[in-house]
């Protein structure tokens, strides 16, 4: 008989005793049973998953560094796709301006034919600048005599007058041969900005082998000793084991050779310039992974853009385009 209270006692005991664990657990926890808590994890853990597609074409200059943040972006984002597109900074601003991609990377600004555009679509953007680029000129490894090159120099050359082009022409010093031009596509922000500052806005030499893939100028250089052609900085930092940079004699008279240094402080002048991205303010508002990419972007250039060849700007700038950006959201 002592036996069966016993056990009954002790029965009793060790219910009390769950039913104050239990208890503490939820006073302790916040309220949740072990099966709410897993489904509060799950939920969260839902909610940090981006995922998604980020529409990126335009400048193959502003390409190197839109590609590493797409690259460094991945690795916390594996669940956002964000190839980047290629086709100049012309043929970017034909896709972004009709509603196709959410960003335009770009080495010039807009033009007020690409604004009426996007007017007439109805899509409203922001402009975002990322870094500083020099547009740089060059020549084949073996040419041994040129060393410096003005811009009227440079419009000698490049602007077409019906005449084949000699080296002579610019310097009776210099090698009476035929010169080859290699010069980025027409959709190039960088065949833009050179047209505005060295062409005046004059037809190119006819002779000139024209891509939109720099690479293609590169190899077109490297190849023929009697070569000349320009592109963005990094290119040339790439290759600059079997290029020549020329240097270029800017405003105040000085012969003057592309770095980051010159580049940055303006001294590289007049062939020096912004690089920018272009962003669909809808694609902010509307897409979490977009205003992700892009604040990443805006957070990581002044670190990625000197490591694939370009110039910071001011950290303080880029503080002030994330507000900008914050405020778009």
């Amino acid at each position: 008989m002592k036996s069966f209270k016993f056990l009954a006692m002790s029965i009793m005991l060790s219910a009390l005793l769950a039913f104050a664990a239990a208890c503490g657990n939820d006073e302790a926890g916040t309220g949740q049973t072990d099966g709410d808590s897993k489904q509060t994890e799950n939920t969260k853990d839902s909610e940090a998953v981006l995922e998604g597609e980020v529409g990126v074409d335009g400048s193959s200059t502003v390409g190197p560094i839109g590609e590493a943040v797409s690259e460094e972006f991945a690795t916390e984002h594996s669940g956002v796709k964000a190839p980047i597109g290629i086709s100049g900074t012309g043929g970017g601003f034909k896709r972004f301006t009709a509603g196709e991609t959410d960003i335009s990377q770009a080495s010039r600004p807009i033009k007020d034919e690409e604004i009426a555009l996007a007017k007439e679509k109805g899509i409203e953007y922001t402009e975002f600048k990322v870094a500083f680029d020099g547009i740089t000129v060059v020549v084949n490894k073996d040419n041994d005599f040129v060393d410096k090159l003005s811009t009227d120099d440079l419009k000698k050359l490049w602007v077409e007058d019906g005449k084949a082009k000699k080296w002579s022409d610019i310097n009776p010093d210099w090698p009476a041969e035929e010169v080859k031009f290699f010069s980025p596509g027409t959709d190039s922000g960088t065949y833009d900005y050179f047209d505005e500052v060295v062409l005046d806005e004059q037809q190119v030499v006819k002779s000139a082998t024209l891509s939109e893939d720099d690479n293609v100028l590169v190899k077109g250089v490297t190849g023929d000793k009697n070569a000349i052609g320009f592109f963005g900085y990094s290119y040339y930092l790439e290759n600059k084991e079997t290029l020549k940079a020329v240097p270029v004699v800017n405003e105040a008279g000085q012969a003057v050779e592309p770095n980051s240094d010159t580049i940055e402080n303006g001294e590289y002048n007049p062939l020096s310039r912004p690089l920018f991205i272009y962003v669909n303010n809808a694609s902010i508002k509307d897409k979490a992974q977009v205003y992700e990419y892009v604040k990443f972007y805006l957070e990581n250039a002044g670190t990625l853009a000197p490591e694939v060849g370009y110039v910071s700007l001011p950290e303080e700038e880029y503080k002030k385009q994330l507000e900008t950006l914050e405020g778009l959201k």
